[in-house]
């Protein structure tokens, strides 16, 4: 099976030794994203900002590999205070709701409390697109 590395150029650099994504056949599996402004390098500073952020480099990510949220089977989200799961809950169905139209349906998901995040991140959201 071929293996190809994604790299966007609407997403954060990578702060570890990984890559944005790897897309292996049909399948593209995207590294968790945090809420960090590709242009300044610099976290969101609410939960709000970095929910919207991490989507939006996700979907920097897709796009670099042709793919949309509509492309998206699965999501996991890592959170550092379930009582805010509310607000991440919010954002991300809008995010995907016109995908989810598209699709017939939303993603599967999982939704995991963390004890902390990397640069002290509140949430951080990893997908699995296929084309």
């Amino acid at each position: 099976m071929d293996r190809l590395a994604v790299s966007a150029a609407g997403a954060p650099a990578a702060i570890g030794p990984y890559s944005h994504g790897i897309l292996a056949g049909d399948t593209l599996y995207v590294s968790g994203q945090l809420g960090i402004d590709p242009e300044s390098g610099a976290l969101e500073e609410t939960l709000q900002g970095q929910t919207e952020r991490a989507l939006k480099n996700v979907g920097s990510i897709l796009a670099a590999s042709g793919m949309t949220l509509a492309n998206v089977v699965k999501t996991t989200v890592f959170i550092t205070d379930m009582s805010q799961f509310g607000t991440v809950n919010e954002i991300y169905g809008r995010v995907f709701e016109t995908a989810a139209a598209e699709k017939e349906g939303f993603p599967a998901r999982s939704c995991v409390q963390v004890a902390e995040l990397p640069k002290g991140a509140q949430v951080e959201i990893e997908v699995i697109a296929v084309k």
